[in-house]
């Protein structure tokens, strides 16, 4: 957590990954040294894990998700500040669906190689701005998040990174995914920070 946060993100990691995932601790660096706190957490212990049901269990996981977003709701440090959900793969589903079971407790999100498409009926319910992120060469993924796109009615943006695969591991792909979600956090979690604020003094988490 920075000092003098504006806002808190909790990462919802994708299947075969968790709290240690080098990729989302990476960007987790940066939004935090654009003064974004930020929660990373498993929403699944080692052994519900281990059920490959569970990893695609979208109303569980967003279930887990919300019940995070609650705790940083009555957490003194972090219960006046905006909240974003950054998900990755099937976490991705699970940040949008917890976001659209509980619309007055997320202000944006974003989709890393996510599967948005798992929030299924959910999508067109979500409010929060949202910002999906998809590697050029990631194609059946590029399909499923347009499909996605188009049946969601909060503001929002697709953007492709140019010669990246699902996992961006090529050079320089994550550097944009991080910058591109700094950049969609800080635009929408900085101009909700009295909205938090407001929601705090109403007792809403």
């Amino acid at each position: 957590m920075p000092e003098a946060a504006k806002g808190v993100v909790a990462f919802a990691h994708g299947s075969g990954s968790g709290r240690f995932s080098p990729r989302n601790q990476y960007v987790a660096r940066v939004l935090q040294e654009a003064g974004l706190a930020t929660l990373l957490l498993d929403l699944l212990t080692g052994d519900e894990a281990e059920d490959r049901r569970n990893v695609f269990d979208i109303p569980l996981l967003a279930e887990r998700l919300h019940s995070a977003a609650s705790w940083l709701g009555q957490h003194p440090a972090t219960r006046c500040l905006p909240l974003g959900y950054f998900g990755a793969s099937t976490g991705a589903g699970a940040a949008l669906a917890a976001a659209a079971r509980h619309p007055a407790r997320v202000d944006a999100i974003v989709s890393r190689g996510g599967r948005p498409d798992l929030a299924g009926v959910e999508l067109p319910k979500v409010q929060a701005p949202t910002l999906l992120i998809v590697g050029g060469y990631d194609d059946v993924v590029i399909e499923l998040n347009e499909q996605s796109l188009r049946r969601l009615r909060c503001p929002k943006q697709l953007v492709i990174v140019p010669g990246a695969t699902h996992l961006f591991e090529e050079p320089g792909a994550l550097e944009e995914v991080a910058r591109l979600a700094k950049e969609w956090f800080v635009r929408n979690l900085f101009r909700n920070e009295l909205r938090g604020e407001l929601r705090n003094e109403h007792g809403t988490s």
